[in-house]
């Protein structure tokens, strides 16, 4: 479209207390050559935005610069639609961090609205994506447990057309075996009712179930997903718009115990999950005769919170193993029941049931470390009793239940890419033995996805994709899990995981049908736009993309499946060849923003600082210092990404040749305890700046003016000093000796 600027600056909030704002109409209009440049006191307010729709109206103004607060605020109150738009942080980054009136502060001003004016003249207006194809509204739930179940029952009370596909022959998953459960407030224990959900679900017209199925196929991306359902050896095909997967969980397994929990040693030493599929809520008897149960011991955390097994707990043992006790007393009120345990967790209402169960004459252990002893037959369990302070042995023992924990089904291993799985493939042709670890694979959805057939299993297996931020997110756009695929939890639990696991693909959907990102930069309309006739097929693109977004074709070309994108730009800053880019977020946009930084004369002794921050944590964290009125080195720009593994090496270059002194690189702590909302996106910016000391060599600079800080947004009060450390040691360095260049 044809561009009519316009640019406003705000003077409350002491901008105009702090900064010549006659100067910066100048640089607007005189420098840059905006026709209209405007101030208001109070441009937030109703007759501020007035303003300024007064202008689109008689002046066709379809271009704006807001010079005003952080755009992490009045967000809504400055959209205007068909229209583009850039604010100009003079707020938190530049009166609330540096002093009124001084000179810096202005020059620091200024050359935000310059960088704003080449960031506009370079942004065009975003075109929401639209297939050739329909886009579904659907939803597939895989898994036909209670999570899946009451998934599945409450997308359709949400309006949407369901597939529910379940891999046993039975809908329920373990939850049908379980005979006895607890409900709270407890009433005593109650017969499970999951037949109940099973039947609501199979009589709702909206929900198509398949039973003994799988996923045989999951191709494109979200409301444009196709995937093919295998069912007696018959094929059904379906567009979907959003899965939800809750394939559940599966028992830790056993023999993989320490011998001394005795479990194999003695057939009366069995496993929680053992006990519900033996007993149900039929006659509790001796495994190894049938014999008549009169002593039990129940053990803790058997192989849980052990770094050596599962070093997570699973939240749900101990009160199944006090039911379980429960069960016992109810069938003989005599019996001797123990539980030793490490800590006893029953939260919230739960607590009530173990009241119940010390009450029904269930005696507790507290031991850290107990032993089960197989001897002629006979059972017994030595614990060192942590409240008496002496050791305990619980003799003649009819049966022991040791409390093992829950394992996603997700626990098959890494993912695995297409070269891999072509390599592993070839070694089995040439019988060359591959390691059973590396072969097993979750069997899921298998993904036509160049990044591996299925979700990526992250810590202990659970492929939550940022468990802070997102839950039921997985890395892959418009998967969703949810109950104990996702993390251990209970029957009340699942229901509301379910619930929301729900709600997130029903937000997927509506976003994507209108062409919008949907997390974290939900309502993005810009997606990536690829210049083929430059590819060099380098794969850069489709291997560092941390969420599948990109395949490839048989000549190794990239294929973008939009709908799979977050828009986080890892992508373009990957691309050697910079054939990626958005509608107004580009490396060229950036390097002109570059470029428009005034730099000094070397005899001004004002150095220029570069600073590239992520928008999720590093430039909240800055804008959190100025609310803070906390103040740093009047040297610094900023320029914040959608997420630091968009920067392209080409900005660094180009900064520097143009006299720029330092770069500093503002990014999310990564490792196992990530925080970036994309995943890779700081591990990924901090390998390409290993790559730096070619740059810098090749130019003569020391490689110390380029740095990697990681910061999270409540590590405000690090960013004076982050900034004022670098700003000295650039001063100790000295001048970029391209100034003037």
């Amino acid at each position: 479209m044809e561009k009519k600027l316009a640019a406003y600056i705000c003077t409350g909030c002491g901008i105009g207390d702090a900064l010549d704002i006659e100067q910066l109409g100048k640089v607007v209009t005189e420098e840059s050559g905006i026709p209209i440049c405007k101030t208001h006191p109070n441009l937030c307010s109703e007759e501020g935005v007035g303003l300024i729709k007064e202008d689109m109206n008689s002046e066709g103004v379809n271009s704006i610069i807001i010079a005003a607060c952080s755009p992490r605020v009045m967000y809504d109150v400055f959209s205007f639609e068909g229209c583009i738009v850039d604010r100009v942080n003079l707020r938190e980054q530049v009166v609330w961090t540096h002093p009124p009136g001084d000179e810096d502060t202005q020059m620091m001003a200024e050359d935000y609205l310059r960088m704003s004016v080449a960031k506009v003249n370079d942004m065009e207006l975003p075109e929401p994506f639209k297939p050739e194809e329909e886009f579904s509204g659907d939803i597939l739930v895989v898994g036909g447990g209670i999570t899946g179940l009451t998934a599945a029952l409450e997308a359709a009370k949400a309006g949407r057309n369901v597939v529910l596909v379940e891999k046993e022959a039975q809908l329920g998953g373990f939850q049908a075996k379980v005979g006895k459960i607890a409900t709270f407030p407890y009433q005593g224990l109650q017969e499970n009712d999951i037949q109940q959900l099973i039947d609501e679900v199979a009589n709702n017209d909206k929900i198509t179930v398949y039973t003994g199925a799988q996923v045989e196929k999951t191709a494109g991306g979200p409301c444009l997903f196709t995937v093919t359902i295998k069912q007696n050896g018959s094929t059904a095909e379906h567009r979907i718009g959003a899965i939800v997967v809750a394939a559940g969980w599966q028992p830790y397994d056993p023999e993989k115990l320490d011998e001394k929990l005795g479990f194999g040693a003695s057939p009366n030493v069995i496993t929680n999950h053992m006990f519900e599929e033996k007993f149900g809520s039929g006659q509790i008897s001796r495994p190894s005769d049938g014999g008549e149960v009169k002593n039990v011991a129940f053990l803790q955390c058997a192989g849980q919170r052990d770094s050596n097994h599962l070093p997570y707990c699973s939240t749900v043992c101990c009160i199944t193993s006090v039911k379980q006790a429960l069960q016992i007393k109810e069938q003989d009120p005599d019996a001797g029941v123990f539980i030793v345990f490490k800590e006893m967790r029953t939260p919230g209402q739960a607590e009530d049931l173990y009241r119940k169960a010390q009450e029904a004459g269930v005696i507790f252990i507290r031991c850290q470390d107990p032993e089960v002893i197989a001897s002629d037959g006979k059972l017994s369990v030595e614990a060192q009793d942590e409240v008496l302070g002496e050791k305990v042995i619980l003799e003649d023992l009819d049966l022991v239940v040791l409390a093992t924990g829950m394992v996603p089904v997700t626990a098959f291993g890494p993912d695995i890419t297409q070269e891999e799985q072509e390599e592993e493939e070839k070694k089995k042709e040439e019988d060359i033995e591959v390691p059973l670890d590396v072969i097993r694979r979750s069997n899921i959805l298998n993904l036509d996805y160049r990044q591996g057939p299925e979700v990526p299993a992250l810590k202990y297996d659970f492929p939550d994709s940022h468990f802070i931020c997102f839950p039921y997110e997985s890395r892959r756009t418009g998967i969703y899990m949810a109950g104990c695929v996702r993390r251990p939890m209970g029957v009340a639990f699942a229901g509301e995981d379910a619930a929301g696991a729900v709600m997130k693909a029903i937000q997927c959907i509506e976003l994507t049908t209108r062409g919008a990102a949907v997390h974290p930069r939900a309502g993005d309309l810009t997606f990536p736009e690829f210049q083929m006739q430059r590819c060099t097929q380098c794969k850069r693109c489709t291997v560092e993309c941390p969420f599948g977004a990109i395949n490839e074709d048989e000549e190794a070309n990239p294929l973008p499946q939009v709908t799979r994108c977050r828009r986080c730009g890892v992508c373009m800053g990957a691309c050697p060849e910079r054939i990626i880019s958005f509608k107004n977020y580009s490396v060229g946009m950036i390097g002109n923003m570059l470029k428009a930084i005034e730099v000094p004369e070397e005899d001004e002794e004002k150095p220029r600082i570069v600073v590239l921050a992520c928008e999720n944590d590093a430039y909240p964290a800055l804008d959190m210092a100025g609310i803070h009125r906390m103040k740093y080195n009047a040297w610094v720009r900023v320029v914040p990404m959608r997420c630091l593994g968009s920067m392209n090496l080409i900005w660094i270059a180009d900064a520097l040749s143009r006299g720029i002194d330092g770069i500093i690189l503002l990014g999310c702590k990564h490792g196992d305890d990530y925080q970036c909302h994309f995943i890779k996106g700081s591990e990924l910016a901090n390998i390409r700046l290993g790559k730096v000391s070619e740059t810098l060599d090749r130019l003569a600079l020391e490689s110390e003016r380029v740095r990697f800080e990681t910061v999270s947004i409540i590590d405000y009060q690090r960013i004076p000093e982050i900034l004022d450390d670098f700003a000295n040691k650039i001063d100790e360095i000295g001048p970029n000796p391209f100034k003037g260049w």
